[in-house]
């Protein structure tokens, strides 16, 4: 296996970790990837063809790709081995459970991008996270008083209660069910071929 001290950095970038039904449960370092791969508990994805490696074959792969100019690697005094995005594990199938958070994405799926007053679907980037009871009048973000609202509906309601101005919510609003498959969150600086494993929301989900 490669030492630290020769491919530190590599080695602690990430990799996304699929379960056997190629659904994302975890982001792991590529130090915990290369092992797991090499004690055979996972394979390498090919991201450009989907296409699973054991350790032996992706040594071949990685030879076979000398030639990328993109590609980086992992490097022993024997061998070169092309640093992986993605592994699936083969056995593990389960899929981690985790609260959902609050936040302008989660939001926006709990409310289906409508406006909670008019019904507008409105795009995210360009809808208001509206306080049913306003912050200057004592209401918190908090899963019972934040809705998806469009400019207009945000701008009519003002500093007021939608009691006050007349206004009437489509449906009171409450935390969600659902929770997040992923068993991490993703934070910043996502790898672009992780796309092809994840849905928008995951990749919105930390950024928005």
């Amino acid at each position: 296996m490669p030492d630290q001290g020769r491919n530190g950095g590599v080695l602690n970038e990430r990799v996304l970790v699929l379960n056997k039904s190629w659904i994302a449960v975890h982001v792991a370092n590529v130090k915990r990837a290369v092992t797991l791969v090499f004690l055979d508990l996972a394979r390498i994805v090919d991201t450009k063809n989907f296409a699973t490696h054991d350790f032996a074959s992706w040594v071949h792969e990685s030879a076979n790709n000398g030639h990328d100019p993109n590609a980086r690697y992992i490097r022993t005094p024997t061998l070169a081995l092309q640093v992986p995005e993605v592994i699936r594990l083969t056995n593990y199938n389960r899929v981690p459970r985790q609260d959902v958070h609050l936040n302008r994405r989660s939001i926006y799926e709990r409310d289906d991008g409508c406006c909670q007053y008019c019904g507008v679907r409105v795009p995210f980037s360009e809808y208001t996270l509206e306080h049913v009871v306003p912050r200057s009048r004592g209401g918190y973000t908090r899963w019972e008083n934040a809705v998806v609202s469009c400019p207009r509906c945000n701008a009519r309601k003002g500093n007021r209660t939608p009691a006050e101005a007349d206004m009437t919510l489509r449906r009171h609003p409450v935390k969600p069910r659902w929770a997040t498959p992923l068993g991490v969150r993703l934070g910043q600086g996502l790898r672009a071929s992780w796309k092809k494993f994840l849905g928008e929301a995951y990749w919105d989900r930390d950024t928005a």
